[in-house]
């Protein structure tokens, strides 16, 4: 069997040294080594098939280049996966692995998932949820870089940074998609503001009309829950027995559940959809939005963009800390002292136009 090339054999056939051939296969060639010698030392390891060893350079650098991922019940979701997607790709991409440990919406366990992660020796911590929702976070993540996606610090002075949905602006760009259809009577159904996105949804319905110049009519916005029936039923209040020149003529609602049962509802009561009442959903979730008859409007979560912008943050504070400053007051095991700060990175939804938005019908 043929000898496993090393950095030495590499360094021989380039013509420079071990040291050079170790900075230029670790990311640190640039100012340190010539161009023409990082291209020969590059040529070379790809001729002797020839990589680091990623033990010994985690030894070195005092990193295990594994994140720690806890969810709250993410891993059994075929949804809100997509989040640790998009992080475990950007990980990967950098030459991390992650592993997940999903809690299964019980919080008594997050501190003991969070110390068996730390246990593992890993770089960084990123929590995830199913929802956007305030999390009190486990005290023992502060031992190494962490950050939250989909959810936020609950502590007075959060100190983690999150990155989360812009709610407010889906809610507004929901409603400026049927107003740029000519729509002007817009119900919004809604879960219970028990979860913020129901909230942050409405406000952005708010502000579409307060930016467009236009009064809001409270009475069009209804707080019924979050599933198929809330819709039917929520719907069924709104339009059932009422003149059709009083109904609105067009519905957003909070989620795509709800979004099924507003067309239901219309069904029921013999009307069509998009051409009496334009009706748009919220999430753009997998194997519904899409499948819908008519195919649903809706604005669309950022969940891989959420993970993946969650991921690149915490790399870079990972590299932060891992590197000592110039005045060598890194923390023990080459940590630094967190900063105290946080902050609230806002990923835009997105936008897709489907078949249940219409024209708003003729004579309203």
């Amino acid at each position: 069997m043929n000898r496993k090339a090393t950095a030495l054999d590499v360094a021989k056939l380039a013509g420079v040294s071990r040291s050079a051939v170790s900075l230029v296969l670790n990311g640190r060639g640039d100012g340190n080594v010539a161009l023409e010698s990082q291209q020969r030392i590059r040529e070379a390891a790809a001729a002797l098939n020839y990589s680091p060893n990623k033990i010994a350079l985690s030894l070195r650098n005092r990193q295990s280049r594994i994140i720690g991922i806890v969810s709250d019940q993410v891993v059994t979701s075929p949804f809100d996966g997509n989040i640790i997607a998009g992080a475990d790709a950007v990980a990967r991409e950098h030459g991390f692995v992650t592993v997940v440990m999903d809690t299964e919406l019980d919080g008594s366990r997050d501190e003991g998932a969070v110390e068996t992660l730390l246990d593992r020796q890993v770089d960084g911590l990123m929590y995830v949820t199913v929802g956007l929702r305030p999390l009190h976070v486990p005290a023992n993540m502060d031992r190494v870089p962490a950050i939250l996606a989909n959810c936020f610090d609950d502590r007075p002075e959060a100190v983690v940074p999150a990155v989360i949905p812009d709610e407010v602006r889906g809610g507004r760009e929901a409603a400026e998609h049927v107003m740029s259809l000519g729509h002007r009577d817009i119900a919004f159904l809604a879960g219970d503001s028990l979860t913020p996105a129901a909230p942050r949804r409405i406000e952005g319905y708010r502000s579409a009309f307060l930016h467009a110049g236009l009064p809001v009519n409270e009475a069009r916005v209804l707080q019924v829950g979050w599933d198929i029936d809330a819709g039917f039923h929520g719907t069924m209040k709104l339009l059932d027995g009422v003149e059709p020149a009083r109904r609105p003529t067009a519905i957003l609602c909070a989620n795509d559940r709800l979004a099924i049962g507003v067309v239901l509802a219309c069904y029921r009561l013999g009307l069509s959809v998009p051409q009496d009442i334009s009706v748009m959903g919220y999430d753009d979730e997998f194997r519904i939005a899409k499948a819908m008859v008519p195919a649903l409007s809706t604005m669309a979560l950022p969940l891989r963009e959420m993970g993946a912008a969650a991921m690149t943050s915490l790399l870079r504070d990972v590299d932060r800390q891992q590197a000592p400053d110039d005045g060598g007051t890194a923390a023990p095991g080459g940590k630094e002292p967190r900063s105290g700060t946080s902050a609230e990175t806002m990923v835009p939804c997105r936008l897709v136009v489907r078949d249940s938005t219409g024209q708003v019908p003729a004579g309203r």
